[in-house]
């Protein structure tokens, strides 16, 4: 038989994605589209406040310039060292609360299920609850200032910091674990001896990382009554002196550049 005599195959249409898949992506941007106009409709934005945003904002800027520098070492210096403090503190504490919650997480430290659920529900509720609502409930226990702010930062970190520790727990390698188990070593023993020196990079990365962050957020808590220098920014915009907000800006500008890059180089050693 000759190759003019062989039944000719249709050709075969190659297609990135299936007929279900392309409905699933248009439905997909469907309602995103209608949650954005939604969005729009809901937030109601005037347009005639946005024509003059621009005038605004460099007026705004004018009136924090010059910076009044004689108002930095009665009142934001103190502030500054309050808010290194609170972010401080709040890191430690939530280290070691979240160090404990992270080995009921990790399935290979703790092996029954209910333990593993307590664990990431303590995780997921810290974790997503804002470090500002932490704040406003502290600040009504406690009242306003460091403490408040402390404990705000401690429970918001709770989350973060122990989510990553439990991953690092997971991930050590069997072997040492092993060894240790078959020479009789107790549980406190394996935890020092074969878990620590393979966690303890992670461990201290992402407890520095988790510093830089609070850094931040302590910075800002203050203006609900968190303590440190949000608490002179909240008292310089509600007596609108302005350059002293434009100094407090600044400040806290110079902080979260200057901690970012010294947790990038700490971090680098580490790692």
């Amino acid at each position: 038989m000759s190759t003019m005599d062989l039944p000719a195959t249709p050709l075969r249409r190659w297609e990135r994605f299936t007929l279900a898949e392309r409905l699933g992506r248009a439905l997909f941007y469907l309602i995103a589209l209608t949650a954005i106009m939604w969005s729009f409709k809901t937030i109601e934005i005037i347009p005639e406040f946005l024509y003059d945003a621009p005038q605004q904002t460099v007026d705004l800027f004018a009136r924090m310039w010059p910076i009044d520098w004689s108002w930095y070492f009665p009142v934001v210096h103190p502030a500054l060292v309050e808010t290194l403090h609170i972010a401080t503190l709040g890191t430690i504490l939530a280290v070691i609360m979240a160090s404990g919650v992270a080995l009921l997480v990790a399935r290979n430290i703790t092996r029954s299920p209910i333990l593993n659920f307590i664990g990431r529900f303590i995780l997921v509720a810290t974790r997503s609850i804002h470090s500002i609502v932490w704040a406003l409930f502290f600040v009504a226990v406690f009242g306003p200032g460091a403490l408040a702010g402390t404990l705000a930062i401690a429970m918001h970190s709770i989350g973060f910091t122990g989510k990553f520790l439990s991953e690092a727990i997971e991930d050590a390698r069997r072997g040492p674990i092993e060894a240790l188990i078959a020479s009789g070593a107790p549980p406190l023993s394996i935890l020092i001896k074969g878990y620590w020196p393979q966690v303890k990079p992670a461990f201290l990365s992402i407890s520095i990382f988790r510093w830089d962050i609070n850094v931040r957020e302590s910075a800002v808590l203050g203006l609900v009554g968190g303590g440190g220098l949000g608490m002179a920014l909240d008292t310089a915009l509600a007596n609108l002196y302005w350059d002293q907000a434009g100094l407090v800006l600044f400040v806290i500008f110079i902080v979260v550049v200057v901690t970012e890059i010294l947790t990038t180089l700490v971090r680098s050693r580490i790692i």
